[in-house]
């Protein structure tokens, strides 16, 4: 990419607002809707909210770290931006779609970048069967909740979990229980990434459950059903020093 149009966004953080003023007085920059790459300052939480933002404007956002992980984010630096984002590679991920049915007979759609999580809503524990690819892997999990990642979001809400951290480029998800009761030693499961998974409530009136995309939560839900949406394309770009992969492996041995 030679000579990028680029367009700046920033987290509601004094010390990414000041980042973002200095970077736009420094480099010419577009409006949003004219931008080839858009440069977004802030933290992992920040660049999830700008996926989400621009998920269907299909234009590359190349991170800058101002938060307190910066997974997905690139260092600042005092390098040339414009050279950075031109030599950036590219890494392509695929959201998740969650459809919901609510015990209230609606039906509800959501867009994940990270994971649909379901999780119990009182102090009872939840019961769920669990079907992949119309056959049913678990007749009943009973657990705080469970939740499927893609490899983004692997390091995220999925790794506190005790879930496992994919790289980048495996096609495969995580489905990862959250404090699972029964069965006991069930640890979870790791899916190719075409897997159509589907979670039943059971006795959902006295074990109300939600189901969670990212930052989209319905209450009292029947049944949820997941799947990835490879008609949505998200590019995030990197400093080819940045190695997400290595970043990954380090993260599994990290204390």
């Amino acid at each position: 990419m030679t000579h990028p149009k680029i367009a700046f966004v920033a987290t509601d953080t004094a010390q990414a607002k000041a980042a973002r003023v200095a970077l736009q007085s420094r480099y010419k920059h577009v409006p949003l809707t004219k931008a080839d790459v858009i440069v977004a300052i802030g933290g992992d939480g920040f660049m999830l909210e700008t996926l989400h933002r621009f998920m269907n404007r299909d234009v590359p956002i190349f991170g800058l770290n101002q938060g307190s992980v910066g997974f997905l984010m690139n260092e600042i630096n005092d390098g040339d931006l414009i050279d950075r984002v031109a030599a950036a590679e590219s890494v392509t991920l695929h959201p998740l779609r969650m459809t919901v049915k609510t015990a209230g007979g609606k039906t509800r759609r959501a867009i994940a970048v990270n994971e649909v999580s379901l999780l119990r809503e009182t102090y009872q524990a939840a019961k769920i069967r669990i079907t992949v690819d119309t056959v049913v892997r678990l007749d009943e999990l009973i657990c705080d909740g469970v939740l499927i990642s893609t490899p983004a979001g692997s390091t995220a809400y999925n790794l506190s979990a005790h879930g496992p951290i994919l790289p980048m480029s495996a096609e495969v998800l995580a489905l990862t229980p959250i404090s699972a009761f029964r069965p006991r030693r069930w640890r979870g499961a790791i899916l190719p990434r075409g897997a159509k998974v589907r979670f039943d409530i059971l006795e959902g009136k006295k074990r109300p459950v939600s189901a969670v995309a990212d930052h989209t939560e319905v209450r009292d839900v029947v049944s949820v059903n997941v799947k990835e949406d490879t008609g949505k394309n998200l590019q995030l770009l990197f400093d080819p020093e940045h190695d997400l992969e290595e970043r990954i492996l380090n993260e599994q041995f990290a204390p």
